[in-house]
């Protein structure tokens, strides 16, 4: 006879539910774990705790409920949850730290997706494409032969914010694909890591006026808050470009809406905002240098299934009892975005 299956749920919305775990994702959960009840949401476990009765595993994403005392009281079994998206912040408190429940994430997958965006818009700049595109919109023509001054791909310069989950990967693909010049500004950076990756660290203001691509992973902290700003780019480079996939309160938004507005030659490529997205009537909105996208950078729409699947990675790993690739500690919990 074989082991018997440990007790799960699947915890999060409608709609989440049906972008994370796909059809071949369930099978592979389910022929592992026994699900003890339908789908639920935090709505529904607000009004009636008791499907967590007997649960050990939760399987989770987009619209987890908050994991508090009064959630563990009604989880009394409750061992681990694997969450198939980004940050965990919103739901997880010290209650669930202290009753030893183990916390697995997504982020990896979305860093999957981060990475390769922001590789693609820094070899954009360092071309300058959106200037080019620009350009000849404006004017409705142009001399293939007239080859304005570009960084290019060979002597550019770029600047990573942040040696994260993402800002690592990014290293890597410009180490991997590209013959740049690379510098970070990270405060926990090592010499070793530095080294692995083929980063030169430095301060965040050299990093600014030395790099013609900048890019920001940090995390959104209190330390963090407003860390960008608007002398950082006022010191850039002439045409240089700004890219934002971390979060816009990192940003000092008004003072960067200030340089912006001061140096048409520099580009800002916004992928998130702060407020999010930015209020109505926005200079962002018509600034002709920014470059506003709806927070697309992470994963979105059928990317969301390879989060269910690295969570379906990670029980395979846990009932082996091996260590999960991605479980958050409470030490963690303040590095991530």
């Amino acid at each position: 006879m074989g082991a018997k299956k440990p007790k799960g749920l699947y915890l999060l919305s409608e709609s989440a539910f049906d972008r994370i775990y796909g059809a071949d994702t369930r099978r592979e959960i389910e022929a592992q774990v026994e699900m003890v009840a339908p789908l639920q949401t935090a709505e529904m476990i607000a009004r009636d705790p008791t499907a967590l009765a007997d649960v050990q595993l939760v399987f989770s994403g987009w619209g987890m409920a908050r994991v508090d005392d009064a959630f563990l009281d009604a989880a009394p079994n409750l061992e681990a949850i694997f969450y198939a998206a980004g940050t965990v912040r919103y739901f997880v408190t010290d209650a669930l730290w202290e009753r030893g429940v183990q916390l697995t994430s997504g982020y990896g997958a979305n860093a999957e997706f981060v990475a390769p965006y922001t590789l693609a818009q820094i070899i954009l700049s360092l071309k300058r494409t959106w200037y080019f595109a620009d350009k000849v919109r404006r004017e409705g023509a142009y001399n293939p032969d007239e080859k304005e001054a570009l960084p290019g791909l060979y002597t550019g310069v770029v600047g990573l914010i942040s040696l994260g989950q993402v800002g690592r990967r990014v290293a890597a693909l410009l180490r991997d694909t590209l013959p740049v010049r690379v510098l970070a500004y990270d405060p926990y950076l090592t010499a070793e890591t530095a080294a692995a990756l083929g980063v030169e660290p430095v301060g965040l203001e050299e990093l600014f006026r030395r790099c013609d691509v900048v890019s920001l992973h940090a995390p959104w902290l209190p330390e963090t808050e407003g860390m960008i700003r608007g002398a950082h780019l006022a010191a850039m480079k002439a045409n240089a470009t700004f890219i934002n996939t971390a979060r816009g309160a990192v940003v000092n938004e008004p003072e960067m809406i200030a340089a912006l507005e001061q140096r048409p030659d520099l580009y800002a490529l916004l992928d998130v905002t702060y407020p999010e997205p930015p209020a109505a009537g926005s200079p962002l909105y018509s600034l002709p240098n920014v470059l506003l996208t709806p927070h697309i950078a992470g994963a979105h729409n059928t990317e969301c299934l390879r989060m269910g699947r690295l969570m379906a990675a990670e029980l395979h790993r846990y009932l082996a009892g091996a260590r999960l690739e991605y479980e958050i500690t409470r030490e963690m919990l303040p590095l991530l975005a």
